[in-house]
């Protein structure tokens, strides 16, 4: 049975402190992923059970986290851990389709509007790349507009505007196509347009002055790491329209945010896309990329037995473990699920913004559905230079952080936190119990 409250061992043991210095011997910077959270170092996790993890060193903890909300239903999800365990013993990976593909892809293609059709990958990153490349193969246009701050993964075109500051992201009118990296290719931050959440006369303009080039126009309808932002129905139409009226696709990445519904984030906020980038959630645990999309845009994978515009294959793509996992997680997110995640998160987010009220403190709080951040100013933000942390409001965030952990509770660092199937009151309560705390803890007020 899971841990119903977090445990903190007394005295600490140092067990992830030697893994640590072990792994910076042989991993660059110790780690596998930039994401990872560490503060100084990170906590090696042993074992989790639905909300809650326990690392090496025999403490425990809520987990708001949820491998950046993969888990929508927390930890070692038991029908997920049999599916797979069943799967395994016929053989983990064929050269050769399994009926495990048809059926992941016939589920999402009956709950989401946009998709007809489904293409797997391996990771989020993956199907955002691919979506991209479908989109150049159908218009034979090379370049891409997306949301300036908006994280897509790691494909080159799509990095780009990703980590703009004050002092060299531009002007308000005109977004400068910031690299990600030193030695980004100039040829690609010449074809990434970017534009301004929310702000749907400087989209109109800017995909206008550059539609003779753009293939697609990337969005993620409610962009995470920019800030949880919350799209304005006026932002969405004015994109999908400029889009149709010059022959650009719309790629609607979802890897996130498929979370937001039954259907999907673009059904739930009304945005019409051609192309929809899926991860995360659809592989219940287990790594995972989706392209789907409309017939029309999804032809180009199609070489009708010859070779396609747009080859696409994979090693590991829709390999038996994943899409079993995956069916199992999804099949059973019914929508009474995820009506009761929304539920929980709608709840979470009042009581948070009460005692915010209480203290007139100086946070706020952004998401939908299962997912909520917090910020450190008044006004919640509404584009990605609103949301932006200064020096002294990530320090706050920092210390929040570690306010939280202290009382047994991932909460992650500048991304969104997530709620799962396994949290109910009990874990709401935990939440704001800990965040009442930290307004009135001195160290954080410092």
């Amino acid at each position: 049975m899971p841990t119903r409250t977090p445990i903190l061992q007394t005295p600490p043991t140092h067990i992830s402190e030697d893994l640590y210095r072990r792994a910076r011997v042989v991993i660059p910077d110790g780690v596998n992923r930039a994401t990872v959270d560490r503060d100084p170092r990170p906590d090696y996790v042993g074992w989790g059970r639905g909300a809650y993890v326990h690392d090496v060193d025999g403490n425990g903890y809520l987990d708001l986290n949820n491998n950046f909300t993969t888990l929508i239903h927390g930890h070692a999800f038991e029908p997920v851990v049999e599916a797979v365990s069943r799967t395994l013993k016929d053989g983990s990976c064929f050269s050769n389709p399994t009926v495990h593909e048809i059926n992941l892809a016939e589920l999402l293609c009956e709950r989401i509007p946009a998709v007809e059709q489904v293409r797997f990958v391996n990771t989020g990153t993956e199907a955002v790349m691919f979506a991209i490349k479908a989109a150049r193969a159908a218009t034979g246009r090379p370049a891409i507009a997306k949301i300036e701050g908006a994280y897509h993964g790691a494909y080159d075109w799509a990095e780009v505007g990703q980590t703009g500051t004050p002092e060299n992201w531009g002007s308000p009118e005109a977004p400068f196509s910031v690299p990600c990296y030193p030695g980004q290719p100039r040829s690609v931050t010449d074809d990434v347009v970017l534009l301004r959440f929310n702000d749907a006369d400087g989209a109109r303009r800017r995909i206008k002055a550059h539609h003779e080039q753009l293939a697609c126009i990337l969005i993620d309808p409610v962009p995470s790491r920019a800030g949880l932002l919350q799209p304005d129905e006026a932002f969405l139409t004015a994109v999908v329209e400029t889009a149709r009226q010059y022959g650009i696709l719309v790629i609607a990445d979802e890897v996130l945010n498929l979370r937001q519904s039954y259907s999907g984030a673009s059904a739930r906020f009304g945005l019409d896309a051609d192309l929809i980038a899926m991860g995360k959630i659809i592989g219940g645990g287990f790594p995972i990329g989706a392209i789907g999309g409309k017939k029309t845009a999804m032809a180009v994978f199609d070489g009708q037995g010859g070779r396609p515009l747009l080859p696409q294959a994979g090693t590991f793509s829709a390999n038996p473990v994943s899409m079993v996992a995956g069916f199992a997680s999804m099949r059973a997110m019914t929508p009474e699920q995820f009506e009761r995640l929304e539920r929980l998160g709608d709840h979470l987010r009042t009581r948070l913004r009460q005692v915010i009220a209480k203290y007139e403190a100086p946070f706020s709080v952004t998401g939908s559905a299962s997912l909520f951040r917090l910020h450190p100013r008044l006004q919640a933000p509404r584009e990605y230079r609103e949301a932006y942390l200064s020096r002294n409001e990530a320090d706050t965030m920092r210390q929040l952080g570690r306010h939280f952990k202290k009382h047994g509770i991932i909460l992650p660092f500048g991304a969104a936190a997530s709620l799962s199937t396994a949290m109910g009151d009990t874990e709401i309560e935990l939440i704001v119990d800990a965040f009442e705390k930290a307004l009135v803890c001195e160290e954080l007020a410092a």
